[in-house]
């Protein structure tokens, strides 16, 4: 259960874990994001156990660079497409700060990146080590798609059109509305959304649009379109930490009770949910799929057929990790610190009904809900509704951005998101 004035105190779990303070720690992130709160979550997460962390950011404009716990930020680097100066880049920044580190990769290109360049990295960095072109096929989702028909792993039934015929027939035989992703999304250009809901023919048509012409070993594509099973039962997620035997050292379930896009983001709100049938499907699908280290699974829930529907498959720390802190102040980057350095990764105490809001996303959400015309409605009438947008601020365990004891990133985050709030207002 939350804090009752959990806005206005510290919501972070005390740690009881030690974590060796002679391995600093780089968060490598190749996507442009300055509202990514999975980056501030390990910087306060490992920085309050002792660890020196360091950053790739993009400067000062990113909030994560105000917190007290980064030891230092380093220039943002090359794309992962350029692998030789992306690597030069890395060993500079590893020379600067002394000794093997710990290299986190905080998106999937990273991620690709550091297991196909393993060797290269490894006089500088550690890492979880695992077959280099694992982390490319789980993470591509038509060869993840591929993988699940050949593991019989349940997921959505899917088209990847190569005509605007086969767009019309993927939307007869699917239906509408549907879910269109694209299958490398960490390739996509600026203002493009890597999963989108599906609503007119249309809009299908517009979006295989946007994949002709284009170098198919260099772009997002292809496009899929995907059948959008009922959010009724909700969206799950599994998050989870395997070592080198494919053992899982920590893993939990939750529940996706909020998501930014509706339906097709990621995590606004979450909670900590014991699934046990779950928890099983999930260790046995990264086992068959054979990736080892960080892995964040998202599901959909078929109430009808009860079956779990793989949608996607992350082979590195998800953004809303720390919603799974136990009640030691264990998570999932503490867990990868601790067997890296090679400490005894000691067994979780789930903290099961703990939640994690994104606070930013939250009221964003919240304030389009409210400005929408309606009928106008008694004062006693409009404050139920108010009462219910704050119920899950009261509610939350955990914030992406707001901390008692680290507030420069959450006040540089709500500066640029009223400004930011304002030029689109302005734009209209």
């Amino acid at each position: 259960m939350g804090p009752l004035n959990a806005m206005f105190v510290d919501t972070q779990v005390p740690s009881r874990t030690r974590l060796d303070p002679g391995l600093p720690v780089l968060l490598l992130r190749t996507d442009r994001n300055v509202f990514h709160h999975g980056t501030l979550g390990a910087i306060r997460s490992l920085g309050r156990a002792g660890v020196e962390v360091h950053a790739i950011l993009e400067g000062r404009g990113n909030p994560a660079s105000r917190s007290r716990y980064l030891s230092r930020g380093h220039p943002w680097a090359p794309p992962a497409e350029r692998p030789s100066a992306l690597l030069s880049h890395l060993r500079v920044i590893g020379e600067r700060v002394g000794g093997p580190a710990l290299l986190v990769p905080l998106d999937d290109a990273g991620a690709i990146f550091v297991a196909e360049h393993a060797d290269a990295l490894t006089p500088h960095f550690v890492f979880p080590r695992q077959d280099p072109d694992v982390p490319r096929r789980v993470a591509d989702k038509a060869l993840l798609l591929e993988a699940c028909a050949r593991y019989g792993i349940a997921c959505p039934p899917c088209r990847t059109p190569s005509s605007a015929h086969e767009v019309d027939e993927a939307a007869g035989a699917l239906g509408l509305p549907l879910i269109a992703k694209w299958a490398r999304p960490w390739r996509l250009g600026p203002g493009m959304r890597s999963t989108t809901v599906v609503n007119t023919l249309g809009e299908a048509h517009r979006l295989f649009a946007a994949t002709r012409d284009r170098d198919p070993d260099g772009d997002a594509g292809p496009l899929i379109l995907q059948r959008r099973i009922p959010t009724a039962d909700g969206d799950w997620f599994f998050q989870g930490y395997f070592d080198e035997s494919l053992r899982c050292l920590f893993g939990a379930t939750g529940r996706k009770h909020l998501a930014h896009p509706p339906q097709a983001g990621h995590t606004v709100a979450g909670e900590w949910v014991a699934n046990p049938e779950l928890h099983r499907l999930a260790v046995r699908i990264v086992r068959l799929l054979g990736c080892r280290g960080l892995v964040d699974l998202d599901f959909r829930h078929d109430a009808d057929d009860d079956v779990y529907h793989l949608l996607d498959f992350n082979p590195r720390i998800g953004a809303q990790f720390r919603l799974f802190a136990d009640q030691d102040g264990l998570d999932l980057a503490r867990v990868l610190h601790l067997h890296q350095s090679g400490r005894r990764v000691p067994d979780a105490r789930p903290a099961f009904g703990r939640n994690l809001l994104v606070e930013n996303h939250y009221l964003q959400g919240s304030a389009g809900r409210g400005t929408r015309a309606g009928t106008p409605r008694p004062p006693r009438a409009a404050l139920r509704p108010l009462r219910e947008t704050l119920r899950p601020l009261r509610e939350a365990d955990e914030f992406a951005w707001y901390a008692g004891d680290d507030l420069p990133p959450f006040l540089a985050m709500g500066r640029q998101s009223v400004i930011r709030a304002v030029e689109r207002f302005r734009t209209r």
